[in-house]
């Protein structure tokens, strides 16, 4: 049930992230490995955040 959720968390982010980051995310979550693809998911949010900070 929670894989579920996270992949349908991960619509959210359609737009944010690249099309392959979400496969890959996903595919992790679908493996089993759901706690490396939450983990994933907030390092690539983090990144990008810092990159948006840096631009300004």
């Amino acid at each position: 049930m929670e894989t579920v959720k996270f992949v349908s968390q991960l619509k959210k982010y359609r737009n944010v992230l690249p099309k392959q980051t979400i496969k890959t995310l996903k595919g992790q979550a679908l493996s089993g490995d759901l706690e490396g693809a939450r983990k994933g998911l907030h390092k690539v949010i983090r990144r990008r955040i810092g990159r948006c900070e840096r631009a300004h």
